[in-house]
Order: structure tokens, then sequence, then C-alpha cells
């Protein structure tokens, strides 16, 4: 599958320069904000498809809620790659043979090798690895792409209104 990126780096990067002048940041000053930030969201998306919970037999949250979640994590993302001018056309991600869970604890494990060492090599790895979680619930970037965009909505609308 691939995921075209052109348009939403340019939105992210909208929405960036809103949220610098609103508070006065920096991408610098902001970058390990962010990478825990992005951490977050990955653990939520994972808390809405439930797939680590054992112990339940309720199903996954949604597909909106799930799709929003995703959303989430790509804008941190997309920030992150603007920050470092790690900017790419498209990626092409496909599944694996790990299973959701497994698939998961690699993209934390990629999101902190990528703290450690902020490399486009890392940058490229980690964002693949979280494209990849969308095949492992049955999403397609279609649906993603979609689900960002309505959360670019809600979050120009969070900055109007001093969210």
């Amino acid at each position: 599958m691939i995921a075209y990126l052109t348009n939403l780096y340019k939105a992210q990067k909208e929405l960036d320069e809103e949220i610098i002048a609103n508070h006065r940041i920096s991408y610098e000053s902001t970058r390990n904000k962010r990478i825990l930030a992005l951490l977050v969201e990955i653990g939520e998306f994972a808390n809405t498809t439930r797939t680590f919970k054992f112990w339940s037999v309720k199903g996954k949250d949604k597909d909106e809620v799930v799709l929003d979640e995703f959303a989430d994590g790509l804008h941190f993302l997309l920030s992150l790659g603007i920050d470092k001018n790690y900017i790419v056309d498209s990626l092409e991600f496909n599944d694996n043979e790990l299973s959701p869970t497994d698939n998961l604890l690699l993209t934390y494990e990629l999101v902190s090798e990528y703290q450690k060492h902020q490399s486009l090599e890392n940058y490229l790895k980690m964002f693949i690895s979280y494209l990849t979680n969308l095949l492992k619930f049955g999403y397609t970037w279609d649906e993603a792409e979609k689900a960002y965009y309505l959360k670019m909505k809600e979050n120009h609308h969070r900055q109007e209104t001093n969210y």
C-alpha cells in the first residue's frame, strides 16, 4: 500500500505554524514533547483496538474512533518530519509477519530509537511501522487520510478557540 504524503505535510505545516505563533514556541523547543506525544497517541490507538486486552472479549472501538486516534499519531509523525526536513512524497508499506500487538511494540521501539538518533533512516522506519498498523487492523490509507483531514479541521478549531 502507498501513503501519499505531500498534501498532508503541507496541511501539517500550516497547523504547526499556527500553533507556533499562538504559543510562541519552536520546533526545537517542542521536539521531545512531540516525540512523547506520539508515543502517547500510539498507546491511545492501541487502546481503541484492544489488541492487547487478552482478559476481555469486547471488540475494538468503532472504526471512526480507531481512525481518529490513528490520525492523532499521523499529526505528530508529520510534524517531526517537518521539524527535521525529512519530508517524503510517499511511503510504501506492507503487512509483515508480526502480530498486531508485536507491530505496535515495534512501533514504540522505533520511536524510541528515533528519539535517540534522529536520522532520516530512523524517521522512515518509524513512519512505515506506524503505517503498517493500519493493515494490522484492516484499514486503508484512504480511510486514514480522511480521518487525518477530519482531525485537522478539529485541531484548527481548537487553535481558534484557545483550546
